[in-house]
Protein backbone atom coordinates (compact mmCIF):
# COMPACT_ATOMS: atom_id res chain seq x y z
CA UNK A 1 0.00 0.00 0.00
CA UNK A 2 1.06 3.18 -0.63
CA UNK A 3 0.40 6.94 0.02
CA UNK A 4 0.83 9.05 2.83
CA UNK A 5 0.50 7.36 5.75
CA UNK A 6 -2.06 8.86 7.23
CA UNK A 7 -4.47 9.55 3.92
CA UNK A 8 -4.62 7.26 0.73
CA UNK A 9 -5.09 8.49 -2.70
CA UNK A 10 -8.58 8.26 -4.17
CA UNK A 11 -10.06 9.68 -7.20
CA UNK A 12 -14.06 10.69 -6.56
CA UNK A 13 -15.70 9.87 -10.06
CA UNK A 14 -19.32 10.21 -11.53
CA UNK A 15 -19.50 6.87 -13.40
CA UNK A 16 -23.15 7.17 -15.38
CA UNK A 17 -25.98 7.55 -12.62
CA UNK A 18 -23.77 6.28 -9.98
CA UNK A 19 -20.41 7.91 -7.89
CA UNK A 20 -17.98 6.40 -5.99
CA UNK A 21 -14.22 6.57 -4.90
CA UNK A 22 -11.60 4.70 -7.60
CA UNK A 23 -8.33 3.36 -5.92
CA UNK A 24 -5.52 2.01 -7.75
CA UNK A 25 -4.86 -1.86 -6.19
CA UNK A 26 -1.40 -1.06 -4.79
CA UNK A 27 -3.00 1.77 -2.61
CA UNK A 28 -4.83 -0.29 -0.86
CA UNK A 29 -3.92 -3.25 2.01
CA UNK A 30 -3.31 -6.48 -0.12
CA UNK A 31 -5.53 -9.11 2.36
CA UNK A 32 -9.44 -8.71 1.86
CA UNK A 33 -10.36 -8.08 5.38
CA UNK A 34 -8.09 -5.51 5.73
CA UNK A 35 -9.19 -3.66 2.77
CA UNK A 36 -12.95 -4.01 3.85
CA UNK A 37 -12.59 -2.72 7.15
CA UNK A 38 -10.63 0.46 5.74
CA UNK A 39 -13.11 0.79 2.24
CA UNK A 40 -15.77 1.19 5.45
CA UNK A 41 -13.98 3.84 7.12
CA UNK A 42 -13.23 5.70 4.09
CA UNK A 43 -16.72 5.91 3.19
CA UNK A 44 -17.83 6.74 6.90
CA UNK A 45 -19.77 2.94 7.43
CA UNK A 46 -22.30 2.24 9.09
CA UNK A 47 -24.00 5.30 9.33
CA UNK A 48 -27.51 6.45 7.65
CA UNK A 49 -26.09 10.17 6.60
CA UNK A 50 -22.20 8.25 6.42
CA UNK A 51 -21.02 11.67 7.37
CA UNK A 52 -18.11 10.61 8.92
CA UNK A 53 -16.81 9.80 5.28
CA UNK A 54 -17.38 10.18 1.34
CA UNK A 55 -20.27 8.18 0.73
CA UNK A 56 -23.49 9.33 -0.10
CA UNK A 57 -26.44 8.11 2.59
CA UNK A 58 -27.30 6.04 -0.29
CA UNK A 59 -26.45 2.60 -2.29
CA UNK A 60 -25.62 4.82 -5.79
CA UNK A 61 -23.10 6.62 -4.02
CA UNK A 62 -21.71 3.96 -1.59
CA UNK A 63 -19.48 2.28 -4.15
CA UNK A 64 -15.64 1.91 -4.77
CA UNK A 65 -13.89 0.72 -8.30
CA UNK A 66 -10.50 -0.77 -7.12
CA UNK A 67 -8.21 -0.63 -10.31
CA UNK A 68 -4.76 -2.49 -11.09
CA UNK A 69 -2.71 -3.47 -14.64
CA UNK A 70 -4.00 -6.88 -15.83
CA UNK A 71 -2.28 -10.00 -16.30
CA UNK A 72 -4.91 -11.29 -18.65
CA UNK A 73 -3.23 -10.98 -21.88
CA UNK A 74 -7.41 -10.13 -23.48
CA UNK A 75 -7.77 -7.24 -21.38
CA UNK A 76 -5.57 -3.84 -20.45
CA UNK A 77 -6.91 -3.22 -16.96
CA UNK A 78 -8.33 -5.36 -14.16
CA UNK A 79 -11.84 -3.95 -12.11
CA UNK A 80 -12.96 -5.10 -8.74
CA UNK A 81 -16.15 -3.29 -7.77
CA UNK A 82 -16.96 -3.25 -3.55
CA UNK A 83 -20.67 -2.42 -2.61
CA UNK A 84 -20.22 -0.34 0.36
CA UNK A 85 -22.97 -0.96 2.71
CA UNK A 86 -24.65 2.50 3.98
CA UNK A 87 -26.15 1.14 8.15
CA UNK A 88 -24.17 -2.14 7.64
CA UNK A 89 -20.70 -3.74 8.78
CA UNK A 90 -20.77 -5.07 4.99
CA UNK A 91 -18.61 -4.34 1.91
CA UNK A 92 -19.95 -6.74 -0.90
CA UNK A 93 -17.73 -8.31 -4.20
CA UNK A 94 -20.82 -10.24 -5.38
CA UNK A 95 -21.99 -7.89 -8.22
CA UNK A 96 -20.56 -5.96 -11.14
CA UNK A 97 -21.43 -2.20 -11.76
CA UNK A 98 -21.79 -0.87 -15.57
CA UNK A 99 -22.09 2.53 -14.31
CA UNK A 100 -18.64 2.92 -12.43
CA UNK A 101 -17.33 0.86 -15.15
CA UNK A 102 -18.09 3.90 -17.14
CA UNK A 103 -15.08 5.66 -15.25
CA UNK A 104 -12.51 2.81 -15.45
CA UNK A 105 -11.11 3.53 -18.43
CA UNK A 106 -10.87 7.70 -17.68
CA UNK A 107 -9.54 6.36 -14.07
CA UNK A 108 -6.89 4.05 -15.80
CA UNK A 109 -5.42 7.27 -18.52
CA UNK A 110 -5.62 9.37 -15.20
CA UNK A 111 -3.42 7.01 -13.59
CA UNK A 112 -0.90 6.35 -16.43
CA UNK A 113 -2.05 2.08 -16.48
CA UNK A 114 -2.61 2.18 -20.47
CA UNK A 115 -1.40 4.03 -23.46
CA UNK A 116 -3.41 7.28 -24.64
CA UNK A 117 -5.20 7.23 -28.49
CA UNK A 118 -6.04 10.08 -30.24
CA UNK A 119 -8.36 11.17 -30.75
CA UNK A 120 -10.01 8.53 -28.63
CA UNK A 121 -8.41 5.43 -26.43
CA UNK A 122 -9.95 2.44 -26.05
CA UNK A 123 -9.70 0.33 -22.39
CA UNK A 124 -10.31 -3.36 -22.09
CA UNK A 125 -11.45 -4.19 -18.91
CA UNK A 126 -11.48 -7.51 -17.32
CA UNK A 127 -14.26 -6.96 -14.27
CA UNK A 128 -12.88 -9.51 -12.04
CA UNK A 129 -16.31 -9.58 -9.32
CA UNK A 130 -17.47 -12.41 -12.85
CA UNK A 131 -14.32 -12.47 -14.88
CA UNK A 132 -16.32 -10.96 -17.63
CA UNK A 133 -14.86 -8.18 -20.19
CA UNK A 134 -15.94 -4.71 -21.63
CA UNK A 135 -14.27 -2.39 -23.90
CA UNK A 136 -14.87 1.27 -22.68
CA UNK A 137 -13.94 3.83 -25.15
CA UNK A 138 -13.95 7.35 -24.72
CA UNK A 139 -12.83 10.48 -25.96
CA UNK A 140 -8.63 11.47 -25.38
CA UNK A 141 -8.46 14.77 -27.94
CA UNK A 142 -4.46 15.83 -27.18
CA UNK A 143 -3.96 12.96 -25.82
CA UNK A 144 -5.91 14.12 -22.04
CA UNK A 145 -9.56 13.02 -21.31
CA UNK A 146 -11.92 15.00 -22.44
CA UNK A 147 -13.54 16.92 -19.85
CA UNK A 148 -16.58 18.08 -21.72
CA UNK A 149 -18.87 16.97 -24.60
CA UNK A 150 -22.49 16.37 -25.80
CA UNK A 151 -23.35 13.53 -24.47
CA UNK A 152 -26.86 13.77 -21.89
CA UNK A 153 -27.96 10.55 -19.99
CA UNK A 154 -31.13 10.79 -17.63
CA UNK A 155 -30.56 11.34 -14.23
CA UNK A 156 -27.32 13.06 -14.41
CA UNK A 157 -27.40 17.24 -14.99
CA UNK A 158 -25.47 18.88 -17.96
CA UNK A 159 -23.51 17.18 -20.57
CA UNK A 160 -20.54 15.48 -20.78
CA UNK A 161 -18.18 13.35 -23.21
CA UNK A 162 -20.04 10.01 -24.08
CA UNK A 163 -18.16 6.89 -22.78
CA UNK A 164 -19.48 3.98 -24.97
CA UNK A 165 -19.24 0.21 -23.19
CA UNK A 166 -19.45 -2.82 -25.34
CA UNK A 167 -19.86 -6.22 -23.46
CA UNK A 168 -18.56 -9.17 -25.91
CA UNK A 169 -20.86 -11.68 -25.56
CA UNK A 170 -20.55 -15.44 -24.70
CA UNK A 171 -20.16 -17.08 -20.86
CA UNK A 172 -23.12 -17.37 -18.87
CA UNK A 173 -26.06 -18.72 -19.67
CA UNK A 174 -28.70 -15.87 -20.49
CA UNK A 175 -31.16 -17.94 -18.67
CA UNK A 176 -29.59 -19.12 -15.61
CA UNK A 177 -32.74 -21.90 -14.85
CA UNK A 178 -32.80 -22.74 -18.33
CA UNK A 179 -36.65 -21.50 -18.33
CA UNK A 180 -38.10 -18.65 -19.91
CA UNK A 181 -41.13 -18.23 -16.79
CA UNK A 182 -40.67 -19.48 -13.44
CA UNK A 183 -43.00 -19.77 -11.09
CA UNK A 184 -40.80 -18.50 -7.74
CA UNK A 185 -42.96 -17.76 -4.01
CA UNK A 186 -46.23 -18.28 -6.12
CA UNK A 187 -45.26 -15.35 -8.76
CA UNK A 188 -44.24 -15.75 -12.32
CA UNK A 189 -41.02 -13.90 -13.25
CA UNK A 190 -38.13 -14.16 -15.68
CA UNK A 191 -34.93 -15.29 -14.48
CA UNK A 192 -32.01 -13.33 -16.27
CA UNK A 193 -28.49 -13.04 -16.22
CA UNK A 194 -26.78 -10.53 -18.86
CA UNK A 195 -24.06 -9.21 -17.10
CA UNK A 196 -26.23 -8.71 -13.75
CA UNK A 197 -28.47 -11.50 -12.10
CA UNK A 198 -32.15 -9.90 -12.61
CA UNK A 199 -35.42 -11.01 -11.32
CA UNK A 200 -38.15 -9.43 -14.16
CA UNK A 201 -41.54 -9.45 -12.57
CA UNK A 202 -45.09 -8.15 -14.04
CA UNK A 203 -45.31 -4.94 -11.35
CA UNK A 204 -49.15 -6.16 -11.24
CA UNK A 205 -48.38 -9.53 -10.06
CA UNK A 206 -47.61 -7.80 -6.99
CA UNK A 207 -50.25 -5.17 -6.86
CA UNK A 208 -48.69 -2.05 -7.95
CA UNK A 209 -48.28 -0.04 -11.25
CA UNK A 210 -44.57 0.05 -11.45
CA UNK A 211 -44.98 3.83 -11.76
CA UNK A 212 -44.55 4.61 -8.40
CA UNK A 213 -42.19 6.52 -6.92
CA UNK A 214 -39.50 4.98 -4.91
CA UNK A 215 -39.88 5.95 -1.84
CA UNK A 216 -43.56 5.02 -1.84
CA UNK A 217 -42.43 1.66 -2.67
CA UNK A 218 -39.59 1.01 -0.20
CA UNK A 219 -42.13 2.36 2.32
CA UNK A 220 -44.90 -0.36 1.22
CA UNK A 221 -44.13 -3.01 4.03
CA UNK A 222 -46.39 -5.84 2.13
CA UNK A 223 -44.32 -5.21 -1.51
CA UNK A 224 -41.03 -5.07 1.29
CA UNK A 225 -41.80 -8.31 2.52
CA UNK A 226 -43.17 -10.11 -1.12
CA UNK A 227 -39.36 -8.84 -2.71
CA UNK A 228 -37.36 -10.73 -0.14
CA UNK A 229 -39.53 -13.75 -0.59
CA UNK A 230 -39.39 -14.06 -4.14
CA UNK A 231 -35.23 -12.34 -3.77
CA UNK A 232 -34.64 -15.78 -2.02
CA UNK A 233 -36.02 -18.35 -3.58
CA UNK A 234 -35.05 -16.84 -7.00
CA UNK A 235 -31.38 -16.42 -5.58
CA UNK A 236 -31.55 -20.03 -4.69
CA UNK A 237 -33.07 -20.81 -8.25
CA UNK A 238 -30.28 -19.28 -10.12
CA UNK A 239 -27.78 -20.61 -8.20
CA UNK A 240 -26.56 -18.36 -6.26
CA UNK A 241 -27.28 -19.96 -2.69
CA UNK A 242 -27.94 -17.69 0.25
CA UNK A 243 -28.93 -14.61 -0.89
CA UNK A 244 -30.55 -12.91 2.22
CA UNK A 245 -27.11 -10.61 2.76
CA UNK A 246 -26.42 -9.97 -0.53
CA UNK A 247 -27.42 -7.17 -3.35
CA UNK A 248 -27.49 -9.85 -6.19
CA UNK A 249 -29.79 -11.12 -8.27
CA UNK A 250 -31.69 -7.31 -8.62
CA UNK A 251 -35.50 -7.40 -8.60
CA UNK A 252 -37.00 -5.62 -11.34
CA UNK A 253 -40.76 -4.68 -11.58
CA UNK A 254 -41.59 -4.06 -15.60
CA UNK A 255 -45.18 -2.21 -15.99
CA UNK A 256 -46.13 -0.96 -19.62
CA UNK A 257 -43.84 2.13 -20.99
CA UNK A 258 -45.59 6.14 -20.55
CA UNK A 259 -42.95 8.05 -22.47
CA UNK A 260 -42.18 6.20 -25.50
CA UNK A 261 -39.86 3.71 -24.25
CA UNK A 262 -39.94 -0.23 -24.28
CA UNK A 263 -41.21 -0.97 -20.35
CA UNK A 264 -41.02 1.02 -17.35
CA UNK A 265 -38.46 -0.46 -14.47
CA UNK A 266 -38.53 -0.16 -10.74
CA UNK A 267 -35.38 -1.78 -9.56
CA UNK A 268 -34.27 -3.11 -6.26
CA UNK A 269 -31.04 -2.84 -4.53
CA UNK A 270 -31.88 -5.22 -2.35
CA UNK A 271 -35.45 -3.54 -1.26
CA UNK A 272 -34.75 0.13 -1.54
CA UNK A 273 -35.69 0.99 -5.14
CA UNK A 274 -33.14 2.47 -7.46
CA UNK A 275 -33.86 6.12 -8.28
CA UNK A 276 -33.00 4.92 -11.86
CA UNK A 277 -31.30 1.75 -13.20
CA UNK A 278 -27.73 0.18 -13.25
CA UNK A 279 -26.04 -0.26 -16.67
CA UNK A 280 -26.02 -3.85 -16.45
CA UNK A 281 -29.50 -4.52 -14.68
CA UNK A 282 -30.54 -2.43 -17.94
CA UNK A 283 -28.83 -4.35 -20.12
CA UNK A 284 -30.22 -8.13 -18.51
CA UNK A 285 -33.72 -6.14 -18.62
CA UNK A 286 -33.15 -5.35 -22.21
CA UNK A 287 -32.14 -8.86 -23.29
CA UNK A 288 -35.36 -10.48 -20.93
CA UNK A 289 -37.66 -8.60 -22.82
CA UNK A 290 -36.07 -10.14 -26.24
CA UNK A 291 -36.81 -13.56 -24.77
CA UNK A 292 -39.34 -15.63 -26.21
CA UNK A 293 -42.25 -16.32 -23.69
CA UNK A 294 -40.85 -14.24 -20.99
CA UNK A 295 -43.14 -11.91 -18.57
CA UNK A 296 -42.62 -9.17 -20.64
CA UNK A 297 -45.05 -10.49 -22.83
CA UNK A 298 -47.80 -7.97 -22.91
CA UNK A 299 -45.96 -5.64 -20.66
CA UNK A 300 -43.07 -4.49 -23.07
CA UNK A 301 -43.45 -2.45 -26.30
CA UNK A 302 -40.52 -3.54 -28.42
CA UNK A 303 -39.79 -1.88 -31.33
CA UNK A 304 -40.02 -3.76 -35.15
CA UNK A 305 -36.47 -3.53 -35.97
CA UNK A 306 -33.18 -2.55 -34.67
CA UNK A 307 -31.44 -3.26 -31.53
CA UNK A 308 -32.03 -0.25 -29.39
CA UNK A 309 -34.52 -0.18 -26.69
CA UNK A 310 -35.19 2.35 -24.48
CA UNK A 311 -35.11 1.26 -20.64
CA UNK A 312 -37.62 3.81 -18.87
CA UNK A 313 -37.05 4.50 -14.77
CA UNK A 314 -37.80 6.58 -12.03
CA UNK A 315 -36.12 9.75 -13.77
CA UNK A 316 -35.78 8.91 -16.82
CA UNK A 317 -34.27 6.35 -19.32
CA UNK A 318 -31.31 4.01 -20.41
CA UNK A 319 -30.59 3.29 -24.00
CA UNK A 320 -29.78 -0.09 -24.28
CA UNK A 321 -28.06 -2.26 -27.60
CA UNK A 322 -28.90 -5.46 -27.44
CA UNK A 323 -29.23 -8.40 -29.67
CA UNK A 324 -30.97 -11.40 -28.99
CA UNK A 325 -31.11 -15.01 -30.91
CA UNK A 326 -32.94 -18.23 -30.03
CA UNK A 327 -31.26 -21.45 -31.17
CA UNK A 328 -32.82 -24.54 -33.31
CA UNK A 329 -33.95 -25.59 -29.23
CA UNK A 330 -35.24 -22.19 -28.29
CA UNK A 331 -32.82 -21.28 -26.51
CA UNK A 332 -31.81 -17.48 -26.12
CA UNK A 333 -28.51 -15.94 -26.29
CA UNK A 334 -27.20 -13.08 -26.02
CA UNK A 335 -25.09 -11.54 -29.23
CA UNK A 336 -24.82 -8.02 -29.08
CA UNK A 337 -25.07 -5.41 -25.56
CA UNK A 338 -23.37 -1.97 -25.64
CA UNK A 339 -24.40 1.36 -23.73
CA UNK A 340 -23.35 5.37 -23.98
CA UNK A 341 -22.58 6.44 -20.50
CA UNK A 342 -20.91 9.42 -19.59
CA UNK A 343 -18.13 10.41 -16.18
CA UNK A 344 -17.04 12.71 -14.67
CA UNK A 345 -13.66 13.16 -12.48
CA UNK A 346 -14.68 15.40 -9.15
CA UNK A 347 -11.82 15.40 -7.23
CA UNK A 348 -8.22 13.46 -7.60
CA UNK A 349 -6.08 13.82 -4.17
CA UNK A 350 -6.08 12.24 -0.31
CA UNK A 351 -8.73 10.67 1.46
CA UNK A 352 -8.15 10.51 5.12
CA UNK A 353 -10.22 7.34 6.61
CA UNK A 354 -11.28 7.90 10.29
CA UNK A 355 -8.96 5.93 12.47
CA UNK A 356 -9.86 2.24 13.59
CA UNK A 357 -11.61 1.32 16.63
CA UNK A 358 -10.22 -1.43 18.31
CA UNK A 359 -12.87 -1.68 21.00
CA UNK A 360 -15.53 -1.90 17.70
CA UNK A 361 -16.26 -3.51 14.95
CA UNK A 362 -13.55 -2.75 12.45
Amino acid sequence: MTGRPDGIRCMLMRGGTSKGAYFLAEDLPDRAADRDALLLRVMGSPDPRQIDGLGGAHPLTSKVAVVSVSADPAADVDYLFLQVGVEQFEVSDRQNCGNLLAGVGPFAVERGLVTVGEPETSVRVRMLNTDDLAVVTFPTPGGRVAVTGDAEISGVPGTAAPVVIEFPQGGSPLLPTGNARDVVAGTEVTCVDNGMPTVLIPAAALGVTGHEAPKDLENDAALTARLREIRRAAGSLMGLGDVEHTTVPKLSLLAPPRYGGAVTTRTFIPVRCHTSIGVLGAASVAAGLRVEGGVGEGIAQLPPTGDRLRIEHPTGFLDIETRVTHGPDGSPSARRTAVVRTARKIFDGTVFPRPADPASHP
